[in-house]
């Protein structure tokens, strides 16, 4: 198949349109809306017997009444028809072509906001859903015969290869893309992507020597995380003649020797003219498999980012509660449940002591983009609509919580007992010639870490250390269970840097009120 890809196909990836009978967008999780280009919707009437319901946008409906979560798997049709089932995450250095990556892929723009436009570069988690379909025709030549489109697709569309225009193509992964930014500055809001990916593109710029600074801190970030299924694009390759395009195909084999990478495809791209789109798509189907799913737990979801979507000067009757946006690690999340979040409302009591009240809440509704949910599963990234005051959820102020049923969500910590590893070198920090980074230091009594837990980053002071033992004291209380891996920065030359990882053992928990209801 590499040979294949030097061929460069190009495949363009459409955002498909939304109908406009669709109720009004609540949820922040959501893209843009484009007019609609394909109006070959199948149409089946809800009183068709025999037949699947499908909505009019061509979209499986989803009943919660017949809702049975030991019959639900990830490639369940009303499932995978309206929401993600896997997280890809897209990683390595600052300016190397993720976020264009992922526009080709889904047709979504993850960079939204004022700051990122202006800069070109990603601040915060982007995040964009995208449906990959393969020709039912077997005679369909690949890399062609596989497709991406947006979320809002119709399930069966037709094949738009010459020759195959009058055959459907079968969905096969409803994916959700974490963006992660590649600068430096920014590596606690990447580790925070990284705790919920199932697998992850690593972007190597076919322009720039091999490696860059935060390529390898982000293949080091995606290791301790355990992430076992990597694709690597080497991106840009229209920049560069094909000699040197073969010569740094030969620095990336031998940059990843030694690490999780090892033996990973590597698919010359070029994101911006879309060449080898269709490649990354065959290669997602291929080399990336559904990860087994818990659908009977209590639901357990992970919070990356938060919103209030009210409008200044709203009436006060139109004012919508609390999103909460992220995805959902066990269990299934409905519309009309109730829900906590943990560790919800942080204070100190008059004598300094730290105490956490959780918030209590309803689901009001659940989005993927704009594909309207009544039942979420775990994979993807959600909306989660909530009867929550909306200052709660504003910027990003739930970051870092866990929301789930009520009393079934973990512990909340304030100090934890972790065994840690360091790695030997420090990495991100760009050398001079041949000159080797500088090693890294062990942990000291008194000194200052930040830690990611999950999707929260918090300060640590080291109360105690032995051997590969030690005790922190954190800023801020977080809500996790023993077994849980965490991620340990230390600030070098004024920016945090990765140096090693650990594993909770024990610690010492906050009491929690009990629910008033």
């Amino acid at each position: 198949m590499a040979q294949e890809c030097w061929g460069a196909s190009l495949a363009a990836a459409f955002l498909a349109a939304a109908a406009a009978a669709d109720p009004p967008l609540v949820l922040a999780f959501a893209a843009r809306r484009a007019p609609r280009t394909d109006k070959s919707s199948p149409k089946v009437s809800s009183s068709t017997p025999g037949v699947s319901k499908m909505s009019r946008r061509g979209l499986m409906e989803q009943d919660l009444s017949k809702l049975d979560v030991t019959k639900l798997h990830p490639l369940s049709p009303e499932v995978i028809s309206r929401q993600a089932t896997i997280n890809i995450g897209t990683i390595g250095h600052v300016a190397h072509g993720k976020s264009t990556v992922v526009k080709a892929i889904s047709g979504v723009q993850t960079v939204r906001f004022k700051n990122e436009l202006e800069r070109n570069i990603t601040i915060k988690l982007g995040y964009a859903n995208a449906k990959i379909y393969k020709c039912e025709d077997e005679k369909c030549p690949r890399p062609m015969c596989y497709k991406a489109y947006g979320s809002g697709k119709e399930d069966s569309p037709h094949c738009d290869v010459p020759g195959f225009e009058n055959t459907r193509m079968k969905l096969l992964r409803h994916v959700s893309f974490v963006d992660c930014p590649g600068h430096d500055i920014l590596m606690a809001t990447m580790l925070n992507g990284a705790a919920i990916m199932d697998g992850a593109l690593l972007l190597i710029a076919a322009n720039e020597s091999c490696p860059q600074p935060q390529t390898s801190e982000h293949l080091a970030a995606v290791e301790i995380m355990r992430l076992q299924h990597i694709i690597i694009l080497q991106n840009k390759i229209d920049l560069i003649q094909e000699g040197a395009a073969m010569n740094q195909h030969e620095a990336i084999q031998k940059f990843i020797q030694g690490t999780i990478a090892e033996g990973a495809p590597v698919v010359p791209i070029s994101a911006q003219l879309k060449y080898n789109i269709d490649v990354i798509c065959e290669y997602i189907v291929k080399k990336i498999p559904i990860p087994e799913r818990n659908f009977t737990s209590p639901p357990n979801m992970i919070v990356i980012r938060s919103f209030d979507v009210n409008k200044p000067g709203s009436e006060v009757d139109e004012i919508r509660g609390g999103v909460a946006g992220g995805s959902i690690l066990r269990g299934v999340l409905r519309v009309n449940q109730n829900i906590e979040v943990r560790p919800g409302i942080v204070m100190k009591d008059e004598s300094g002591n730290i105490k956490c009240t959780p918030i209590y809440s309803r689901i009001v509704s659940l989005y993927a983009e704009q594909n309207e949910l009544q039942f979420a599963v775990p994979g993807g990234l959600i909306g989660v609509g909530t009867t929550m005051d909306p200052t709660l959820t504003r910027a990003d102020r739930l970051v870092g919580q866990v929301l789930g049923e009520v009393g079934s969500l973990p512990d909340v910590y304030v100090e934890l007992e972790i065994n840690f590893f360091l790695l030997r070198r420090l990495l991100g920090v760009r050398t001079k010639g041949t000159e080797k980074a500088g090693k890294v230091s062990k942990l000291t009594k008194g000194e200052i870490l930040m830690l990611n837990i999950g999707s929260m980053s918090t300060g640590a002071r080291v109360v105690a250390v032995k051997n590969d033992l030690a005790k922190l004291q954190l800023t801020a209380p977080v809500c996790t269970s023993k077994g849980e891996k965490v991620a340990l920065s230390r600030r070098v030359e004024k920016h945090w840097r990765l140096i090693g990882w650990g594993q909770i053992q024990a610690g010492t928990t906050l009491e929690v009120p009990p629910c008033p209801l």
